[in-house]
């Protein structure tokens, strides 16, 4: 319902307009590492799986087999990556709990250009659905489809027979209001240029008379600008992340084969600190508590992030996300997929299973994916997720074959 998107937008907007470090004003020493302290980025879209592979094992993907999607997970991937030029697009309904015109969805492909090098492209596109502006006066003012978007071109190299690494350049663009005013002030478009670097490291082992495959892999995604949505408007930050991956492969036989996949991700990106309730600084600003300040450049945000929480060491291990994700395939063509992502109660809170099954044929393949919210009320519950990919080389085989 529009009325409904229109109600979703508003906490959406404020979070991106805020003019100060949202933060816990609190007094009591003991709170300072239970409060809820969630660590605001704007353009979230770009931290949302958007493929049902990864998305059936708890969003782990990182240190996983490469595919056609290594894109959104680590880019040095593509270097291994068995076929040479492949394409998938994926589609999420995104929390169809609360709104039923709000989506992501996900293009991407891959071309390799000989034995070492690799080159792949994405776009990502999320559509917050239609709202509906009013004047102040309750009055129909126009209405607009909130989107956001971010182009991707990434270059994958072999180092050696068991290590790669990559590199991929990103534009976002972010359109909330379409040029409204908001809160007495003219809105606009926010724009940043970001890149990726990352590196993969895999090798053949015997585990329990078992061959199999262990792989780690690296990838610091999104360094780039501070964006606003406002000339008056303090910029923020974007979503910033490391992420850290594992993952052990058996062949169990001839026939079939198991994936167990760890990933372990933190924002690099500044804590809010925790400010006294009644003291300002000289020019008016609340004086920290706890912590750090928040506006600092994004080199030192990204060093800040490691010590900066409130809280001190326990609630920076709190900002570390955990997902955990299994993989089994039969004559590697039909998968079954299983997962847990974990987030702590102080840092957002979300917990949920997810589940999924995988079909490969020599031209395409199909993946499901579908979260189960450890809570009810989860906005996430429920969520389903569809991708489509393409193996040209299979094509090509099928019709000279």
């Amino acid at each position: 319902m529009r009325s409904k998107s229109f109600l979703l937008f508003v906490p959406v907007l404020i979070c991106h307009l805020s003019f100060r470090p949202v933060a816990a004003q609190l007094d009591d020493p003991y709170v300072l590492s239970g409060q809820l302290n969630v660590v605001h980025v704007a353009v979230p879209f770009l931290t949302v799986a958007p493929d049902s592979r990864a998305g059936a094992m708890g969003d782990a993907g990182i240190a996983t087999r490469p595919d056609v999607y290594s894109m959104h997970w680590n880019p040095a991937k593509f270097a291994f990556i068995d076929n040479d030029l492949g394409a998938a697009f994926s589609y999420t309904p995104w929390l169809r709990n609360l709104i039923d015109d709000i989506n992501l969805a996900h293009l991407t492909g891959y071309m390799r250009l000989d034995s070492y090098q690799v080159l792949a492209a994405s776009l990502t596109y999320f559509s917050l659905g239609e709202i509906i502006f009013t004047n102040m006066a309750g009055e129909y003012d126009g209405q607009f489809t909130p989107n956001e978007f971010a182009v991707d071109a990434a270059y994958s190299r072999l180092f050696s027979d068991n290590f790669s690494g990559g590199v991929a350049f990103r534009y976002i663009r972010s359109d909330l209001t379409g040029g409204a005013f908001v809160q007495g002030m003219a809105s606009k478009a926010a724009q940043a240029f970001a890149a990726d670097v990352s590196v993969y490291y895999r090798n053949d082992i015997n585990f329990s008379n078992m061959p199999g495959e262990l792989a780690l892999g690296m990838n610091i995604s999104n360094i780039g600008n501070k964006i606003t949505y406002s000339d008056n408007q303090e910029a923020q930050f974007i979503p910033i992340n490391l992420g850290i991956g594992s993952a052990l492969t058996m062949d169990l036989d001839d026939y079939n084969s198991l994936t167990f996949a760890l990933d372990l991700n933190k924002l690099l990106v500044p804590t809010p600190p925790v400010y006294y309730q009644d003291r300002e600084d000289e020019d008016g600003n609340p004086v920290i508590r706890a912590g750090r300040d928040p506006n600092v450049s994004v080199p030192m945000g990204m060093l800040q992030s490691f010590y900066d929480a409130p809280g001190g060491l326990r609630e920076e291990l709190r900002e570390i996300f955990y997902s955990f994700g299994m993989e089994y395939w039969y004559l590697n063509q039909f998968a079954v997929r299983a997962g847990y992502y974990h987030e702590h109660e102080t840092k957002g809170n979300r917990k949920y299973f997810t589940t999924g099954i995988g079909l490969k044929l020599n031209v395409f393949a199909l993946d499901v994916s579908y979260l189960v919210a450890v809570h009810r009320t989860n906005p996430l519950a429920n969520t389903l997720r569809f991708s489509l990919a393409f193996d040209f080389e299979g094509l090509r085989r099928s019709r000279t074959g």
